[in-house]
């Protein structure tokens, strides 16, 4: 570059360096200055299987109680506002932190690299240690040293963790080798499965485990608590202003007792917490804690074969699932049509049922509910039976389409040879309704691709599921979110090619036909 194109160049770069930092400085007292506008400071957490953290209050289950929840309170009254409550999937909570839905992230968030390379934070207001609990009765699982032992032949102890949270982290870094990790959206799904002996045990925080210790009174800590860490609360990068207004409040909180109280009053106060007053002021490394952000082709470099991976899982859920499918709402159809009436008004039920239902609700029915009925069935083939049962009322419909468009004298033409009525169904009308149906069936199966996501309620790792892993851990949202819809086209794009394949060739052979 010339010393006259640098000159001229030189402007633009200083205008921009300033505009940054004014937008940097007016974005560090914006958040602050509009939570004392309006008067609420929002915080985001979730409330399902919440407790002790944010939980509906079982004497009105439209308000939220919880330690989190009065915290929020008192902080809201250091900052003279209101909170307000705003509800989010909890893997989700920093995305919904950056669009400015809500102010902070308050919900038991570890403080990780990723995290702190990404956001603002807060000095700790709680030390948490993560528990492993089991089933009483498992002989693999008596101590901690048992996950690295395996006898040959023997399966990989199965361990549930919730998505993206600080025990999640702990497996992969000290046992991803030895055991299954299996990942969860909720805490207590992982220990009901524990109960119903599809893991072999679940790594959460000793919080959660000493609140729900009695809803599940089956299970029993293994070994003593581990991976000590910090929950933070988390504002949106720049938000310097708020961060020091919370710091300034928990401190008061600390200072006081309040919070110590709060603590005693959910049983969550531990030996670790007289430590809190003493971590003001410490910097990120002073925690072990090493602020890390992974963007751009780093992220897909490092994460992007996971991804494939996951598409992997997508492509064989939806190879398996739709032939089944296919293949049970052409038996569905036919009865419908030409079986008795007590048989055919069943099968409308069963349309109408699934048709009138969620995939995600007949998934956690197949997964979750039947197991207390004593039929447990893997994640993997949950997710198929889920996806073929509920697309076989929808390829039943076009299947019904397709026999009825067949004229209803080529029934009776066969008839009249001597076919048996099924025969002639078989040999006559079945392989020209199929004919008919080859377009919408194949779109069924291109959206069946883009349908096994809901798949990750339980707990297959398929490509969205991966994604939202791969996004919280990394924040690579935008490049990581490009990765995987090139996926999906490229899973996509050669079934709707092969579709129009199949209408030409099938056009051509009707043409043609004598």
């Amino acid at each position: 570059m010339s010393f006259k194109e640098n000159r001229m160049r030189q402007p633009g770069w200083v205008l921009s360096l300033l505009f940054s930092s004014v937008l940097a400085h007016a974005a560090q007292a914006d958040t602050l200055d509009a939570i004392r506008n309006r008067g609420q400071l929002i915080w985001g957490a979730d409330s399902e299987g919440g407790g002790p953290y944010v939980y509906p209050d079982p004497a009105n289950p439209r308000r939220m109680t919880g330690f989190e929840a009065e915290l929020a309170n008192s902080l809201a009254a250091e900052l003279r506002v209101k909170s307000r409550f705003f509800q989010g999937p909890w893997q989700n909570l920093p995305a919904l932190l950056a669009t400015g839905q809500i102010d902070i992230v308050l919900n038991g968030y570890e403080l990780t690299p990723a995290r702190a390379g990404r956001m603002e934070h807060t000095r700790p207001y709680y030390i948490y240690q993560l528990v492993l609990l089991g089933r009483r009765d498992n002989p693999r699982l008596k101590s901690w040293g048992d996950l690295h032992r395996r006898e040959p032949g023997q399966p990989k102890l199965k361990i549930g963790v919730l998505e993206a949270s600080g025990a999640h982290a702990y497996l992969n870094e000290h046992f991803s080798n030895n055991v299954e990790i299996v990942v969860y959206e909720g805490t207590t799904d992982a220990m009901r499965e524990v109960e119903t002996d599809k893991l072999d045990a679940t790594l959460a925080d000793l919080p959660a485990v000493n609140f729900y210790r009695d809803r599940f009174a089956g299970l029993v800590a293994v070994g003593e608590p581990v991976g000590r860490g910090y929950y933070v609360i988390f504002a949106r990068r720049g938000d310097k202003a708020l961060r020091d207004a919370l710091d300034t409040a928990l401190e008061k909180l600390l200072a006081s007792g309040q919070l110590e109280r709060l603590y005693k009053k959910f049983n969550m106060w531990t030996e670790p917490q007289q430590e809190l007053i003493s971590l003001a002021g410490r910097s990120d490394a002073d925690l072990g804690v090493r602020a890390t952000e992974l963007r751009g082709w780093a992220a897909i470099r490092s994460r992007g074969r996971l991804l494939v991976e996951a598409a992997g899982m997508t492509i064989l859920l939806a190879c398996v699932s739709m032939p089944l499918a296919m293949a049970l709402g052409l038996i569905v159809a036919l009865g419908r049509m030409y079986g008795p009436a007590p048989l055919r008004w069943a099968l409308i039920a069963y349309i109408e049922i699934l048709r009138g239902t969620p995939l995600m609700l007949q998934l956690f029915v197949i997964f979750f509910l039947l197991p207390e009925v004593g039929l447990a069935i893997p994640a993997l083939y949950a997710a198929i039976a889920g996806l073929a049962i509920n697309y076989s009322a929808y390829e039943a419909e076009i299947y019904r389409a397709g026999l009825q468009a067949v004229p209803r004298g080529q029934m009776e033409a066969a008839l009249a040879l001597g076919m048996s009525s099924w025969l002639a169904l078989r040999r006559i009308i079945i392989p020209q309704a199929i004919r008919i149906v080859v377009p919408p069936v194949t779109n069924d199966f291109i959206a069946m691709f883009k349908d096994t996501s809901v798949c990750s309620v339980i707990t297959v790792m398929e490509l969205t599921k991966q994604y939202s892993v791969q996004r919280n851990d990394t924040g690579a949202t935008l490049e990581l979110a490009a990765l995987t819809a090139l996926l999906y086209l490229l899973m996509s794009i050669p079934l709707a090619r092969l579709a129009s394949l199949l209408e030409r060739r099938l056009a051509r052979q009707t043409k043609h036909r004598p």
